[in-house]
């Protein structure tokens, strides 16, 4: 005789196989995002460690992922991470390929000494081997610091020669690094690249297809404002967009940039690149995580969610 737990238990079980079965078919618990908005580690901390949290990430509907910090790990890490994503289908945003030393206020490219300029450029031949292994195409330089004691067009002069030579190392691996401009009110003073104006200058004197600029929208709210002329005006050479709020540097609707209609522009411009989520969260724990999730629905949804 069959009893009424063991019904109940079969039932159960059928249950528990029929949605680990729709689980495994879409791949996510969640709808995915329109666009591919990438969370980094830290964005969601309580779910565990950084292969956690992809997987995490990945269930809640994000396509994307980046690493600032990703040429400074472990070849072991890295291949582990980029085998999280390949499973999940995830993209590969941004890495920093030669991290400055911001204590340091280094380095100078635009200095008299060369130096510094050779260090660099070895530290973009060492992160293409790390591209490789993250499948990324995209990769993040910061130009620098200003030398106080030359003229900018001086080192204007000497940037986009040595950005030059750094596009001709990375342009036969099909990778594009991408400019980061910072502001120099809140985060970053005495850096060289202030705002995407700046780098547009700066790309169409290089002019080459593997050195564009990286429109953290942030930095540029701070530096300049006025974000969708930006742009607009600077689209050709943008290669990567990241998001952050203002101020506070959170995550969307927390400020005073009106990301929704930023997602719009760039569905009108077809943007199919990746979006960095560059900002932390403003509430800690899951609470903040949960926000941080119902936040880029949020303007995903007013921006004119597609599919």
């Amino acid at each position: 005789m069959v009893s009424r737990r063991t019904v109940i238990a079969a039932g159960a079980a059928a249950s528990l196989a029929s949605g680990l079965v729709a689980a495994q078919r879409t791949g996510s618990n969640a709808a995915r995002f329109s666009l591919k908005f990438a969370p980094h580690e830290g964005s969601f901390a309580s779910r565990g460690g950084r292969i956690e949290q992809i997987a995490f990430a990945a269930d809640q509907g994000f396509t994307a992922w980046e690493d600032n910090e990703a040429s400074l790990r472990t070849v072991a890490e890295q291949e582990q991470m980029a085998k999280a994503l390949s499973q999940r289908g995830m993209t590969m945003g941004v890495f920093v390929a030669s991290m400055p030393k911001w204590a340091q206020s280094r380095p100078l490219l635009g200095a008299d000494d060369g130096a510094e300029r050779e260090a660099f450029l070895a530290n973009i031949r060492a992160s293409i081997d790390v591209a490789k292994r993250l499948n990324a195409n995209r990769m993040t330089v910061v130009t620098g610091f200003m030398d106080p004691r030359l003229p900018v067009d001086i080192q204007t002069a000497r940037v986009i020669d040595v950005m030059r030579r750094a596009g001709d190392i990375v342009a036969p691996h099909n990778i594009a690094m991408v400019m980061e401009p910072l502001n120099t009110r809140t985060n970053h003073p005495g850096v060289y690249m202030q705002t995407i104006a700046q780098g547009f200058a700066v790309a169409r004197g290089v002019n080459s297809p593997a050195v564009k600029i990286l429109a953290d929208l942030y930095h540029e709210q701070i530096q300049s404002g006025n974000l969708i002329p930006t742009l607009d005006t600077c689209w050709s050479e943008i290669g990567y967009i990241q998001f952050g709020d203002n101020p506070g540097r959170k995550e969307p609707t927390t400020g005073e940039i009106n990301f929704a209609n930023i997602v719009k522009w760039l569905r009108s411009r077809q943007y199919s690149g990746v979006i960095g989520m560059e900002h932390g969260n403003s509430i800690a724990g899951r609470a903040g995580e949960d926000r941080l999730i119902a936040a880029y629905h949020e303007i995903d949804r007013a921006g004119g969610e597609q599919g």
